[in-house]
C-alpha cells in the first residue's frame, strides 16, 4: 500500500479470502519481514493496536508518512484508508 494510506486487521484478512481473520493477520504482522509496511495495519476503529514498546513506532512512523491523528489518537479511515472502508 502506498505512503500515507492505512489499511485495516479486516481489510488485509478480506484480501486474503477470510474477513473473519483479523487477528491472525495481527498475529502475522508480529513476525512479519522487515520489509512489510507494518505500520500502516491499524485496527476497525482507525487506532493503533501495536503493543506499547512500537505503538509509539508506529505513530511516529505514519506522522511521517503524512498521516494525522485525530484528538481522540485516530486515525480517520476516510481520509487516510487505501480501500474503501465501510464500518460495520
Amino acid at each position: 500500500m502506498p505512503e500515507g494510506r492505512v489499511v485495516t486487521y479486516g481489510q488485509v484478512a478480506a484480501a486474503l479470502g477470510n474477513v473473519r481473520q483479523a487477528r491472525v493477520v495481527g498475529w502475522a504482522m508480529q513476525v512479519c519481514p522487515e520489509d512489510v509496511p507494518w505500520q500502516r495495519v491499524v485496527n476497525a476503529c482507525g487506532e493503533l493496536s501495536t503493543s506499547p514498546r512500537y505503538g509509539n513506532l508506529q505513530h511516529k512512523l505514519l506522522e511521517d508518512e503524512g498521516v494525522q491523528f485525530g484528538a481522540d489518537g485516530r486515525v480517520d479511515l476516510h481520509v487516510y484508508g487505501w480501500l474503501e472502508w465501510k464500518k460495520s
